[in-house]
């Protein structure tokens, strides 16, 4: 990341959280999913450009803090991407689960296709076909 990027341990700020979303690619969601969201991270950081003030990248741990983390809500403004932002994100949510999770945690995320690169680097394969991703579909 360049000198105008700075890393911040925590979530970003609610409105922050689903304009990233949105505006990164992701599904958008709702305040009060948002709201519920932020406060059930186990770990998460943001990334803000010092010179505009604007929260450009984000990401998020689920877990229990036993041996389970699923790494969520990775997203980066489009206009930032390919500057190390992702990287960083992630490096920060993998480092904080090796310092604070017992040994061996189980790590997992959904990757969509523009990310795959970047969980490769740092390790991520798939799991097909020993097991799948799935999700519950409400008619």
């Amino acid at each position: 990341m360049d000198g105008t990027l700075r890393l911040v341990d925590g979530p970003p700020a609610l409105d922050d959280y689903l304009r990233l979303r949105a505006e990164s690619g992701l599904s958008p969601k709702t305040r009060t999913q948002g709201e519920a969201g932020l406060h059930g991270a186990w770990a998460a950081y943001h990334v803000v450009d010092e010179a505009t003030a604007e929260t450009v990248g984000m990401g998020r741990v689920l877990g229990d803090g036993g041996w389970y983390f699923h790494i969520v809500d990775m997203a980066v403004l489009p206009a930032y991407q390919r500057r190390g932002i992702g990287a960083a994100v992630l490096r920060a949510l993998l480092d904080a689960i090796a310092q604070g999770a017992p040994p061996e945690p189980y790590v997992t995320l959904m990757a969509d296709v523009p990310g795959r690169a970047l969980y490769e680097r740092f390790g991520f394969v798939e799991t097909a076909p020993h097991t799948v991703g799935m999700v519950l579909v409400r008619p």
